[in-house]
C-alpha cells in the first residue's frame, strides 16, 4: 500500500496518532529487519503464535506471564507492515494476512480468559468476555465493511490499540476484570459510533441526489 498519509491528515484515533508519533522508532527497526531478510509474514505469524501461547497461560490463570507475553507481542503488529514497506514487499495479500491474524490474536486472547472464567464458574466475567469479543469484532467489521463500500470509519473511542493498552497492563497486574469492564461496553459503543459515522456520510452523499436502487447489490457474506 502506498504511504499516502500526509501531515494534513486528521488523526481520528489513538492508532492513527501512534503510527505517526512512533515512526521514528518503528521505521529504523523495520529497516533493520528488512536488511536481515526476515519476511514480514514471519513477524505476523510469530505475533499470532505468541498471543496464542499467552492465551494458554491466561486459561491456566497465569495472568502475569500471559500478560507479559501479550505485551511483548504488541510491537510486532506495527513492525510487520513497516518491514513490508521497507522491503518493498507490501501487497494486498500481506495486508489481508495481517488484518486477519490481528482478529485471531485478539479473539484467542479473549478465548483464554473465557476458558479461565468458565472453569471457575465466574458467570459475570464470562458475560463480560463475550460482550468484549462481540464488540471487538464489530469494531473491525464496521470499518472493513464501510471501507469496502467507499466510506471511512476509522473513528471511535476504543480501537484495537486502545483495547490492547487497556488489557495487557491489566493482565500483568492480575486484574483483567477491570479491563473487561472497560472493553465490553466501549468496544460496542465504538462499533455504534462507526455505524453512525457511516450513516452521516451516506446521507451527506444523498443530499440533492435521487435515491437509487442497485438490483445487483452483492449479498452480505460477512
Amino acid at each position: 500500500m502506498p504511504d499516502t498519509a500526509s501531515k494534513t491528515t486528521v488523526l481520528r484515533s489513538c492508532t492513527d496518532w501512534s503510527r505517526q508519533a512512533f515512526r521514528f522508532i518503528v521505521d529504523p527497526i523495520a529497516r533493520l529487519l528488512a536488511r536481515s531478510g526476515i519476511h514480514p509474514n514471519v513477524l505476523t505469524i510469530s505475533g499470532l503464535a505468541g498471543n496464542a501461547i499467552g492465551a494458554v497461560l491466561l486459561a491456566r490463570g497465569d495472568f502475569v506471564w500471559g500478560g507479559i507475553l501479550i505485551l511483548l507481542m504488541g510491537p510486532i503488529d506495527a513492525l510487520d507492515g513497516a518491514t513490508a514497506r521497507a522491503q518493498g514487499k507490501w501487497s494486498p495479500w500481506g495486508a489481508f494476512v495481517d488484518s486477519t491474524t490481528d482478529r485471531w490474536s485478539e479473539s484467542v486472547i479473549m478465548l483464554g480468559l473465557l476458558i479461565h472464567y468458565a472453569n471457575h464458574a465466574a458467570t459475570q466475567e464470562v458475560v463480560l468476555v463475550l460482550f468484549a469479543i462481540v464488540g471487538s469484532l464489530m469494531v473491525s467489521y464496521t470499518r472493513a465493511r464501510a471501507e469496502s463500500l467507499g466510506f471511512s470509519a476509522s473513528v471511535g473511542v476504543l480501537t484495537r490499540l486502545e483495547r490492547y493498552l487497556v488489557l495487557a497492563p491489566a493482565l500483568v497486574f492480575r486484574h483483567p476484570e477491570i479491563a473487561l469492564w472497560i472493553i465490553a461496553p466501549l468496544a460496542n459503543i465504538t462499533a455504534v459510533q462507526r455505524t453512525l459515522h457511516v450513516r452521516r456520510q451516506w446521507y451527506a452523499r444523498r443530499v440533492g441526489k435521487p435515491e437509487t436502487k442497485d438490483p445487483k447489490r452483492p449479498a452480505d457474506d460477512h
